[in-house]
């Protein structure tokens, strides 16, 4: 299993470093330190790789602080930003979202992930009635997901993603408005401690 791991970590890596065309199954294998027969032993190819990356994105999203409802959804998108900062997984899965195509089925795409997860946090937030009547939950999930992704891109280009979380928090102060009870808007909580674990934690 230490095998495996190193290999997922360090094609995460080169991933992140080179895109889904840039990479090869000998850099990843010199990355990880191991032989291509050990390589080949764990992933049929680097499109398995690229597929196991991709899904276990929603895994390694886990706020530091627990929370549910509303408070919930947007802990899950400020901890993906504060993450996004240094995690090469992660890092790789925003390098692979538009190569999807090539190596994961559209119907297990990241987006449609996230979308999943995005709509049982709204859904509790719907049952604990933080949410206005009649939002579309799914649809406000897609949504969320997409503007995420946008954010992500231009944060990379503009800032070496340093704002992301600042963008996320942003987003999530236009659209509140537009889908939550007030009550439950002026009672939600921001900034870092929401999405980053505290040294030593």
């Amino acid at each position: 299993m230490r095998t495996r791991a190193c290999l997922i970590r360090a094609a995460a890596e080169v991933f992140a470093e080179r895109g889904f065309a840039g990479a090869s199954v000998s850099r990843i294998a010199d990355r990880a330190g191991v032989t291509l027969g050990a390589m080949y032993f764990h992933f049929k190819n680097k499109e398995a790789l690229a597929r196991e990356i991709v899904r276990s994105q929603p895994n390694l999203v886990s706020p530091p602080i627990p929370a549910v409802g509303l408070q919930g959804v947007v802990d899950i998108t400020l901890t993906w930003a504060y993450q996004m900062l240094d995690e090469p997984l992660l890092l790789a899965g925003a390098r692979l979202v538009t190569d999807q195509e090539f190596f994961i089925d559209k119907d297990e795409n990241s987006h449609q992930q996230w979308t999943e997860v995005l709509v049982l946090g709204f859904a509790d937030a719907n049952d604990r009635g933080e949410l206005q009547p009649d939002v579309n939950i799914r649809a406000v999930a897609r949504m969320v997901v997409s503007v995420c992704t946008g954010a992500q891109m231009h944060a990379h280009m503009e800032t070496g993603r340093r704002d992301l979380p600042d963008r996320i928090e942003e987003m999530w102060h236009c659209l509140l408005p537009a889908i939550a009870e007030p009550a439950a808007a002026r009672g939600l909580l921001f900034g870092e401690e929401r999405g980053r674990r505290g040294v030593g934690s």
